[in-house]
């Protein structure tokens, strides 16, 4: 599905930062994210709270339950934009494209200046191809002084820029993703294949000791590790991470490579 590789770790992080017509004007709306709004009225308030029992199935993957919630929320406040939003989440994770676009879009006609909205719209985009498309919708949402998570649109914008083969921009965007939040695993783990590949390899290994000093190693992450220290020539180091996959992953697609010494 992607024109480069690119990790799917906390894949889910990049769709859930909230929730999307042209771009014309756009610049004009500076508004705060409409999920985050105080409702004003009780349909509002039962929307809101709908949608937001529905991101969180969704997020838990139970994808019928969190339709029936998006659902619910759009027969009680039709113009609730995040519900739009969620709705075409679930179809996107679905794989329903035209009906993700359909929602999205209204959502983002609902609430044209919503920080989220953009962002995840952006993201629809870049991954259905349309990667030079999206940017303009992520650069509206880190623009938005409103939006109270650009770490998650930056880091988003870092992987659509690899996706399109441009290591140095992804890098530029990822970097300042982790400026705007320290903890940011998904763009530790980027840096550290862009590093990789590039050759910079002791960047690479500190980007992975940062990862690691956070989160206990996935196969993913202890496979890249290996990789690193096997290309440092730290033999140790390759040990490691190699006993980590012997003993917690050995059914993952890792490991079935490490046993084939697909190591590129």
């Amino acid at each position: 599905m992607m024109r480069h590789t690119v990790s799917g770790l906390f894949f889910l992080a990049a769709l859930l930062g909230g929730c999307v017509t042209a771009p014309a004007g756009r610049g004009d709306n500076v508004e705060q994210s409409v999920a985050r709004q105080t409702a004003t009225s009780d349909a509002r308030q039962r929307a809101k709270v709908h949608a937001e029992l529905g991101a969180l199935y969704l997020q838990d993957g139970r994808h019928e339950i969190a339709l029936e919630e998006a659902r619910i929320a759009i027969e009680a406040d039709a113009d609730y934009a995040p519900a739009h939003s969620l709705l075409g989440l679930i179809y996107m994770s679905l794989r329903k494209g035209e009906l993700a676009e359909r929602s999205l879009r209204r959502a983002l006609q609902l609430a044209p200046g919503d920080p989220e909205i953009n962002n995840n719209f952006g993201w629809f985009l870049c991954q259905n191809d349309r990667i030079k498309e999206s940017f303009a919708y992520f650069q509206t949402a880190v623009g938005n002084p409103l939006y109270q998570t650009p770490a998650k649109a930056l880091t988003n914008m870092g992987v659509c820029a690899l996706m399109d083969k441009d290591d140095r921009k992804g890098e530029e965007y990822l970097l300042r993703a982790l400026r705007a939040d320290r903890a940011n695993l998904r763009a530790m783990y980027l840096l550290a294949e862009i590093g990789y590949r590039a050759g910079r390899l002791a960047d690479a290994r500190q980007w992975m000791k940062d990862l690691h000093a956070k989160l206990e190693p996935t196969a993913e992450s202890a496979w890249l590790a290996l990789r690193i220290e096997r290309k440092l020539g730290d033999r140790e180091g390759e040990a490691r991470f190699t006993g980590i996959l012997r003993r917690k992953y050995r059914d993952s697609v890792e490991y079935q490579k490490l046993s084939h010494g697909e190591f590129d």
